[in-house]
């Protein structure tokens, strides 16, 4: 089953996508914000097209794990996904996932125009991975 990891943001929101498997997260693309509905619509279209099973919102919290106006958002953006599709939802913690994408990018030399497109899509990947590295049991040993 893919899954569908969403970086919400007024501007922009980063999405990637998992493997069939669930267990490698790839960057896919950003869309742009807008209004709830229209947002949630969207992202439905798009988990029809990609055979989505799973999608997994994350949700911003201060360092010190207390709510910022940006987590409210991200909650009602969530509220609004469960209430337009029967597909489970998911929120995932993502604190510190878009330092770690700008440090990347900063890190691969990417000139600041292109890292303002990227880094949204860098940061979903960095939180769904995180995602399916904690909720996938490691493989079996024989």
């Amino acid at each position: 089953m893919r899954i569908l990891g969403v970086d919400y943001g007024l501007k922009r929101i980063g999405l990637a996508l998992s493997d069939e498997g669930g267990t490698i997260a790839q960057p896919l693309d950003y869309m742009d914000g807008g209004g709830l509905a229209v947002v949630s619509r969207e992202l439905l279209r798009l988990c029809q097209e990609r055979k989505v099973g799973k999608i997994v919102v994350g949700v911003p919290l201060r360092l010190d794990g207390t709510p910022s106006d940006q987590t409210r958002r991200t909650l009602a953006f969530i509220a609004e996904l469960r209430r337009a599709t029967t597909i489970p939802v998911a929120q995932w913690d993502e604190r510190l996932t878009s330092v770690q994408a700008e440090r990347a990018l900063l890190e691969g030399n990417v000139r600041r125009s292109e890292r303002r497109q990227k880094i949204d899509k860098l940061a979903a990947q960095i939180m769904l991975q995180s995602y399916l590295d904690a909720t996938n049991p490691p493989p079996a040993e024989t």
